[in-house]
């Protein structure tokens, strides 16, 4: 008989709650229980990052943690990124500087960058580097990726200097 919980986290701002196997994955869950599909599971090691997720504000591999691990989380995928059918910065960025090439990877990379720039709001090209070398993309060479990452920085920058 296998080993279930009671798992209740907020997904994107919607509340779930759903009894699981303790050995479900967070990615497992949010794509079958949360219907959310935009989390890619790639190596399923936490080696692509392909899944990464922020969980309390925190960049994730989603494929490492279990769903029971994020009981009373809250959790942003790619689906709540944007704001009033609004496009995110880094999303606009990646879109202005062809960060993307066939996708699968862009989920991961984007919370990746915007996880990354809630600590470091000010990076420079090396510091992006760095923290995104968590993630692999095989089509673009990352220089798209590093040019969207700084653009949205200061994107981001100039909303907070606005903000009241």
């Amino acid at each position: 008989m296998a080993d279930e919980r009671q798992v209740s986290l907020t997904v994107n701002g919607t509340p779930y709650s759903a009894v699981v196997e303790t050995r479900v994955h967070l990615a497992d869950f949010l794509r079958l229980e949360a219907g959310l599909t935009g989390t890619h599971l790639g190596c399923e090691h936490g080696v692509c990052g392909a899944c990464t997720v922020v969980v309390d504000e925190e960049a994730v591999r989603s494929c490492l943690m279990l769903a029971v691990q994020a009981d009373q989380s809250s959790v942003v995928t790619i689906e709540g990124l944007d704001t009033n059918n609004k496009l995110h910065p880094v999303q606009e960025a990646f879109r202005d500087h062809h960060g993307l090439q066939c996708g699968f990877c862009t989920p991961g990379i984007v919370l990746s960058i915007t996880a990354y720039l809630k600590e470091n709001p000010n990076p420079t090209d090396s510091e992006v580097r760095e923290a995104i070398s968590g993630n692999i993309c095989r089509c673009t060479g990352y220089q798209g990726i590093v040019a969207a990452a700084l653009q949205a920085a200061r994107v981001i920058q100039e909303e907070d200097k606005r903000q009241p």
